[in-house]
Parts: C-alpha cells; sequence; structure tokens
C-alpha cells in the first residue's frame, strides 16, 4: 500500500474513532432529554457501530502492511 494511503486511511480511521466517542458521550449526557428512549438507544447504536468500523478499519489497515 502506498504511504499516502496509509497516512488517510490512518486520519480518516481516526477521525471515525474520535466522534464515535464524543457522540457516546454526548448520547450519554443527553439521556434525560431526549424525545423518547428509542431515539437514544438509536443513537447510541449509531455511534457503536462506528466505533467498531473504525476499530475494524484500522486492523484491516494493519492487515495490509
Amino acid at each position: 500500500m502506498p504511504p499516502i494511503f496509509k497516512a488517510l486511511a490512518t486520519i480518516a480511521v481516526w477521525v471515525m474513532f474520535i466522534f464515535a466517542l464524543v457522540g457516546i458521550v454526548w448520547s450519554g449526557v443527553m439521556w434525560p432529554r431526549a424525545p423518547s428512549p428509542l431515539v437514544t438507544a438509536a443513537f447510541f447504536g449509531v455511534w457503536f457501530g462506528t466505533l467498531f468500523l473504525s476499530i475494524v478499519a484500522m486492523k484491516l489497515r494493519q492487515m495490509l502492511e
């Protein structure tokens, strides 16, 4: 894999990882103010999915070295 693609993949994965962590914390803070528990559960699902995908993408990037 060319170095530029490694750098772009690393940046993309870190951005996804940080957004996922911030989203999980934000959803936890906003839980009492959510219009329904289903909305909060959906947001948690999206953020945990993003966190999982960022970890999978980093693992794939390391395997391609």
